[in-house]
């Protein structure tokens, strides 16, 4: 008994040169990729205390994007207050460490 394939993903594949296993792996792996800048991002949201941005983290799924803005752009120190950015962060001292 021969099993029927899917017609769209048959040109999809013939189309493109790629299979279903390699379409499976990268899915898999920007799925993980989501994961991980998620939950560092709604950790530090959690921890600097901003609700609004820890619930849009949560509700909002744009495959990574909302979250490297945030970490970026509007992730805040937790001791000065201030909006820390990855581009002029400053070095860490020795007098920080306790």
């Amino acid at each position: 008994m021969k099993m029927t394939s899917f017609p769209y993903f048959d040109s999809f594949s013939s189309m493109f040169g790629v299979g279903l296993g390699v379409l499976s792996v990268v899915f898999v792996l920007l799925m993980l990729i989501a994961l991980v800048l998620k939950g560092f991002a709604m950790w530090h949201a959690a921890r600097n205390y901003q609700p609004y941005w820890f619930v849009a983290l949560l509700v909002i799924n744009t495959l990574g994007i909302l979250e490297v803005v945030y970490l970026i752009w509007f992730r805040k120190d937790k001791r000065s207050g201030e909006t820390k950015s990855l581009f002029n962060a400053p070095s860490p001292s020795n007098t920080d460490v306790q």
